[in-house]
């Protein structure tokens, strides 16, 4: 059946074996004990030399982070293995670019020699089977990807029914004790669930409730399941203001069953994407609510109402940009009326803000606009040298002159405006239709969003039309001011802060750390 091996004591085997959840589909025959009876009999008949056997048993063929197929590696590496046998190819992995990798780069440079049984593959001898692999490889990953696809549609059907298919369910329920995919009330977590909607509906903010419950000492979500965390920080085993938000908005909370809110990128990949909320599958009146409706609707409207105050109200030029040079952790900012009623923004470390009595970090007050002028003023003397302002006058010169070349006579100014007034009708047309059915939904956002286009283009071609043409003279003037407007306020634009500088760090004492993202403006202190 096979051929046979020349100079086997040459040779230091390893024997790999695989078995998935989605191969026991495909028969006994995948089993673990068949593998190894089929590799040791070959072995025997060769009268080869195993170094090792390695089982990865509960592994999908699609990844190769398997720990006893790492395992071999290293070994492969160390020099300790020169010889692959497997079952088949679809054992070594069904991922057919990784498979061709190992196959093709990795085996040959460490000049190991890979075996096959039941496909004839074998890299020592050349043979017709050889050529073919590329072409298995393929079909394995086929068959992976149709196993991936029926596996998707019985678990999008289970959500469609309502029935929980997650690892553990949200913070206040648990899973059924007898029925599979049903979730019920948690006891001991649910009073504390309904103590954060109550609060939230007094007005509390999140990081208020969140620091009410670390001073009673109540066990967030993470600690309460016994999860074990990553990465350890100051807020590991804390509540925060994040996890209180996505409580107060989950509709699990009201007995709808909320699931599908991240979906996985690849079969081939564990990372997740999240979606939007509009691809979420919501069930209702699955499960025993914790909150009423009532309650619910009106915790959501009072999340809503802080967000819109707050991103009005803390908007400053170097937002993400500056941290706690002590902890790490991004500056907050608080608004303050002085003695003369008078409102500044001041920065604060929000370690210190969030976890006060802890003792964590110190607060580092001070106000916002001190702080922003100071990185201002050392951008500026960072950036001087390279800053001419003589040097951008032609190129202010030019860039009016092109300008005024692209302006349009009057007549060509009428053609657009008059396009863009039938492209509007044709926009109320649409909606009318949709309005009355005449017009598909989706037919319509198609319509809606080309219209929308071509109007905007010929909006921007109407207002270049519609630009004054200056004389030689005024053009040099104006781009004498332009050129002048570019120097002072350039410095202000927050595109250009994020391009040269990477992080500012406020330390204890008030002094500022400036780490540019370029290597020639140095780092200032």
């Amino acid at each position: 059946m096979y051929l046979k091996i020349s100079e086997p004591m040459a040779y230091h085997v390893a024997l790999y074996i695989r078995l998935s959840k989605e191969d026991e589909s495909e028969g006994p025959s995948q089993s673990v004990t068949n593998q190894q009876s089929l590799l040791n009999r070959f072995v025997r008949e060769q009268r080869l030399s195993v170094y090792d056997t390695y089982i990865d048993d509960g592994w999908s063929g699609t990844t190769f982070e398997r720990p006893a197929f790492q395992r071999m590696i290293q070994d492969i590496e160390a020099k300790k293995v020169n010889m692959v046998i497997t079952k088949d190819l679809s054992r070594l992995g069904r991922d057919y670019i990784m498979t061709g990798h190992y196959m093709e780069r990795f085996f040959p440079e460490n000049r190991v020699r890979y075996i096959s049984l039941l496909d004839g593959i074998d890299t020592g001898v050349d043979s017709t089977a050889n050529d073919i692999t590329p072409f298995r490889a393929i079909m394995n990953d086929m068959y992976a990807k149709d196993i991936s696809k029926k596996i998707k549609s019985v678990k999008h059907d289970k959500q469609r029914k309502g029935q929980f298919i997650g690892g553990k369910p949200v913070f206040g329920y648990r899973m059924h004790p007898t029925e599979k995919n049903r979730i019920v009330v948690d006891e001991k977590a649910a009073p504390i669930v309904q103590r954060i909607f109550a609060m939230a509906l007094e007005g509390v903010s999140c990081r208020q409730i969140a620091v009410q419950l670390n001073e009673a000492n109540i066990p967030p979500p993470s600690v309460y399941a016994g999860l074990k965390q990553a990465r350890q920080g100051v807020y590991t085993g804390l509540w925060s203001s994040e996890r209180i938000s996505n409580m107060l908005q989950n509709e699990t909370y009201i007995g709808n069953m909320v699931q599908g809110r991240s979906a996985k990128i690849s079969y081939k990949s564990k990372k997740c994407q999240h979606r939007e909320r509009r691809d979420w599958i919501v069930v209702e009146n699955t499960h025993e609510p914790l909150v009423s409706r009532e309650t619910f609707d009106k915790v959501q409207m009072l999340v809503a109402s802080r967000k819109n105050t707050r991103c009005r109200t803390y908007d400053f030029l170097l937002k993400g940009l500056i941290f706690c040079h002590e902890c790490g952790y991004p500056l907050a900012v608080l608004n303050r009326r002085n003695a003369k009623g008078e409102e500044s923004l001041y920065f604060v470390c929000r370690t210190y803000q969030r976890f006060t009595k802890a003792g964590v970090c110190t607060c580092h007050a001070i106000k916002e606009k001190l702080v922003t002028d100071a990185v201002l003023s050392k951008l500026r003397e960072a950036c001087q040298s390279y800053l001419n302002a003589e040097e951008l006058l032609p190129l202010a010169q030019r860039s009016l002159e092109e300008a005024n070349m692209e302006a349009r006579q009057e007549s060509d100014a009428l053609a657009v405006e008059n396009k863009i007034r039938i492209l509007t009708n044709h926009l109320d047309k649409a909606y009318m239709d949709k309005l009355s059915g005449l017009l598909a939904e989706a037919d319509f956002e198609r319509i809606y969003a080309r219209l929308k286009e071509e109007r905007a283009v010929l909006e921007k071609q109407l207002t270049a039309m519609k630009q004054p043409d200056f004389s030689p003279v005024k053009r040099q003037q104006l781009a004498k001011v332009l050129v002048r407007r570019f120097v002072d306020s350039a410095f202000a634009s927050r595109e250009l802060l994020c391009s040269l500088i990477e992080r500012i760090e406020l330390t204890e004492d008030k002094r500022l750390i400036i780490r540019y993202r370029f290597s020639a403006l140095g780092e200032s202190a």
